[in-house]
């Protein structure tokens, strides 16, 4: 079995268009899912983006044989008022118009943030928000037949949180982007765990690596170091990132859960520079993620997969 590899464009701060749809083919990706071009997140406000530039952009990407797997939005749902759930899913209407003229095959948004367990009051009307919001925007992305994912993220990289939502949602244009590192790393779940519970509603995964620095042992950091990440969404959590493969991640067994399970949609490397500047640059990172990733599937297809729960 084949696989489907893509990397996020936070990897590549300075990037244009002309600089992905170059560079993504020959580090050996078949896609890109785009976050920000040129450091405009705001991807509604990137002129090569723009409407009367989009059958261009297409015949680019069917001459190049490279894919725009999904756009990756700040959509948010965790503090809206009704006027700005409004304004969300307005933008949530343009994004979706962009990702069916580039042939892109889902839309990203965050749930982000819950009020703490003792303010359990607010956190269920929080909750309300997000599921409501996900609805309604499900509800317009019918129109584009472009689904409308939810990162596990935040709040919501517990794979129980996430399931809850997905269960009351339960819109077939809605499901999840499964951050594969998340839930592990910052919520001490085994991956058979979180993916057990999250399965029927995953349609993207994003892939990193990470070490436990213990004290002592941690670098002095630049103050800028996820301080911009808290400007489009405050769930943001740190994580000492390492290159693909030299942390901490068990990736094989990740992917043996894939493929076991017959998931064949697209393993995207989520290389965060953009939020993290003082990792190293896309000309180092990227061309090592389809390599190491081809390396796991030759693994998985000579070994068992794990036994499931």
């Amino acid at each position: 079995m084949s696989l489907k590899v893509s990397f996020s464009t936070l990897a590549c701060p300075d990037w244009s268009w002309a600089d992905v749809i170059a560079f993504g083919p020959s580090y050996g990706y078949d896609g890109v899912e785009i976050r920000q071009l040129g450091g405009e997140l705001d991807l509604l406000a990137v002129p090569e983006l723009q409407e009367e530039h989009w059958p261009q952009r297409l015949e680019e990407l069917i001459t190049a044989r490279f894919r725009v797997c999904g756009l990756a939005s700040s959509i948010k749902f965790d503090g809206l008022a009704e006027d700005d759930l409004a304004q969300q899913l307005a933008i949530g209407k343009g994004y979706l118009k962009l990702a069916h003229a580039l042939g892109a095959q889902f839309v990203r948004v965050f749930g982000d943030v819950l009020p703490p367990l003792d303010q359990p009051e607010d956190r269920a009307r929080t909750l309300d928000r997000v599921v409501h919001g996900l609805r309604e925007l499900g509800q317009v992305a019918e129109e584009f037949n472009v689904p409308i994912l939810l990162e596990t993220h935040g709040s919501f990289t517990a794979s129980a949180i996430a399931a809850e939502v997905m269960e009351r949602v339960a819109h077939p244009q809605v499901g999840l982007v499964w951050d594969t590192h998340h839930a592990w790393r910052f919520d001490d779940e085994p991956l058979v765990e979180t993916w057990e519970r999250i399965r029927p509603w995953v349609r993207h995964t994003h892939w990193k690596d990470s070490v436990t620095l213990h004290s002592g042992d941690a670098p002095d950091r630049p103050e800028s170091v996820g301080s911009q990440a808290a400007l489009p969404m405050g769930g943001h959590r740190h994580a000492d990132y390492v290159l693909f493969r030299g942390g901490e991640f068990p990736a094989i067994e990740c992917l043996q859960l894939l493929q076991s399970s017959g998931y064949s949609c697209w393993h995207s490397l989520e290389w965060e520079k953009l939020w993290h500047p003082e990792l190293v640059g896309p000309e180092v990172a990227l061309p090592l993620f389809p390599v190491k990733m081809r390396e796991l599937l030759q693994l998985v297809n000579i070994t068992n997969p794990p036994t499931q729960i």
